[in-house]
């Protein structure tokens, strides 16, 4: 049997990896580059090139046991491959973070053999560009009202990410990581990990933009976005210092007013099943999921 040869994400394949992505239409933020490469090191994530494929593998360790390796679902043009003589698919028999539109595909042709299970934490958020930018009508209402709150109380500067403000975001996503006391929570650590690590190549991934406000001078907010494709927009990390009332609402809104609209849809992705989260993503009013699930195949 023909096995998958894994090796550590680069850089260097990052424009093949993005023709791939871009064939397999799907608006799924864990599958964009940034993603799988920001949190390649906390996720041990590594990938497998084959003729029509990616294929891709967490491999994490809880505590002091031996690490759980993971298939998510493989990237390319889902619709020119033959499912039926796939060698590879008897590698893996469970895949994680599947999109809908491939299991639809992998029900018509693998019929039987397919489970899935709902992953309704991993689903992700997906927005109308327009309606966050305009924020109308009685459903934002209190989105509107805290940004017009924001542009009163202070005076202020927006600017799109550039390589040069790099530095002030950094210093900025420091200072929130120590209010947040970053030292005691894995996960803000990992974050902030993944964070730097994406900042610092700003100049070598060109599908990254985001923005930033600005008050006397120093970074107050910023957001770190990427186009996934030609009408969907990610947003991967998005921080504001919460002394400033309604500061997460203006940056979230001036962004989509100014980088956002080129885009249709905006992707926030997943809430994780944490409820608090899963409540805040809600209130923006999602107008659809990117869902996901877990597949497990049959022996065919």
């Amino acid at each position: 049997m023909e096995e998958l040869i894994f090796e550590p994400i680069t850089l260097d394949r990052k424009d093949e990896y993005m023709e791939r992505l871009a064939q397999s239409k799907t608006k799924s933020s864990d599958f964009s580059f940034t993603n799988i490469w920001g949190w390649a090191d906390e996720y041990g994530l590594e990938w497998a090139w084959t003729k029509n494929l990616v294929w891709i593998r967490q491999s994490t360790t809880v505590g002091s046991e031996i690490p759980v390796v993971r298939y998510w679902a493989p990237i390319g043009n889902w619709e020119n491959v033959d499912w039926t003589q796939c060698p590879y698919m008897k590698q893996a028999r469970t895949f994680h973070r599947v999109p809908e539109r491939l299991l639809e595909i992998w029900n018509e042709k693998l019929g039987g053999r397919v489970r899935a299970e709902e992953d309704r934490g991993q689903w992700d958020y997906i927005y109308d560009v327009q309606e966050l930018s305009e924020l109308r009508g009685k459903k934002f209402h209190k989105k509107k009202n805290l940004v017009n709150q924001f542009k009163k109380l202070y005076t202020y500067t927006y600017e799109p990410m550039t390589a040069d403000c790099v530095e002030a975001v950094l210093e900025m996503q420091e200072e929130w990581c120590m209010w947040r006391e970053c030292e005691d929570s894995q996960s803000l650590l990992a974050e902030n990990d993944a964070i730097r690590r994406v900042l610092e190549q700003w100049d070598e991934i060109p599908s990254l933009l985001g923005g930033s406000i600005q008050i006397d001078g120093k970074v107050i907010a910023y957001t770190v976005a990427e186009a996934i494709n030609g009408d969907t927009v990610v947003i991967h990390f998005e921080k504001g210092k919460t002394d400033y009332k309604g500061v997460y609402q203006a940056i979230n809104n001036f962004f989509m007013k100014e980088e956002g609209s080129r885009f249709t849809f905006v992707n926030r992705e997943q809430d994780l099943d944490d409820e608090g989260l899963r409540k805040a993503k809600m209130s923006y009013n999602p107008v659809a999921f990117a869902k996901k699930f877990i597949v497990e195949l049959a022996e065919g």
